[in-house]
């Protein structure tokens, strides 16, 4: 069953392969098929759960969202999926997702794979952020869509990837404008984890060109862990890790899960 009634809403999920599970949680203004590379490129020997987060995609709202109640839904709907314990995969905003899952619920976490990272947005981004909430809500999401192609691919994947500046810019435009608001607001007030006392295997993937998780960032990510974690940085590529260096991704992921 595509959709799971978890917490008082219904959240879609897309689920393939079969094997150790993944929980893959996607970020801001994207949805389970930013997972879509990994369809055909992972082996049989993953299981990998995407659902769409609540307010994102195809599941419904939630007024009352936050990173805190995102963290209890997917704890959740892996108690209603029978998992009991799961590989964490996160995007942007999703990965501020799974390390506090982590850091809730330690021992359901088998690993963390983590593409263009944050623990918090910075200070002067918070506005920002919680600015698209009523570019949202009073004109709708296509100057949101056109905004982040603009800033947040990189520059040859913008030149050179047609197909794929399309993909991201399509995933975004066809965001729920509410949905959207609702999940800026959530990212806007995060806090960080504490993942200082997490023992699990964790990578850290950013892009040289990611204005969201720049290199030095991820470097003082990866830092805070229990034992000190460096990052693959991506040549090439943006914040949108997987659409715009997938094989490359997805090599680093197959290394790491040791498929």
């Amino acid at each position: 069953m595509p959709v799971h009634f978890i917490n008082n809403h219904d959240i879609f999920v897309d689920r393939f392969g079969s094997g150790a599970p993944v929980l893959a949680i996607h970020g801001l203004g994207g949805s389970s098929n930013f997972w879509w590379p990994l369809h055909t490129a992972l082996p049989e020997a993953l299981e990998i759960t995407a659902p769409d987060m609540p307010s994102a995609g195809r599941s419904a709202n939630d007024p009352a969202l936050s990173i805190s109640s995102l963290t209890s839904d997917m704890l959740a709907l892996m108690d209603a999926l029978g998992l009991e314990q799961a590989h964490l995969l996160g995007h942007s905003m999703g990965t501020i997702i799974c390390q506090h899952m982590a850091v809730s619920a330690p021992e359901r976490v088998l690993s963390l794979a983590l593409l263009g990272p944050l623990a918090e947005p910075p200070v002067p981004a918070r506005p920002n952020i919680a600015g698209r909430a009523e570019l949202a809500r009073t004109q709708g999401m296509q100057p949101i869509s056109d905004a982040i192609i603009g800033a947040a691919l990189a520059e040859k994947t913008k030149t050179e990837k047609p197909v794929t500046t399309a993909f991201v810019r399509e995933m975004v435009a066809a965001q729920d404008p509410e949905g959207y608001a609702l999940s800026c607001i959530a990212l806007a007030e995060s806090q960080a984890a504490d993942v200082s006392g997490l023992s699990c295997p964790t990578v850290l993937i950013t892009g040289e060109e990611d204005k969201v998780a720049p290199p030095p960032n991820v470097e003082a990510l990866g830092t805070s862990f229990g034992s000190v974690v460096s990052p693959i940085v991506l040549k090439d590529c943006g914040h949108w890790t997987l659409p715009e260096q997938p094989q490359t991704t997805i090599s680093h992921l197959k290394s790491f899960y040791g498929v």
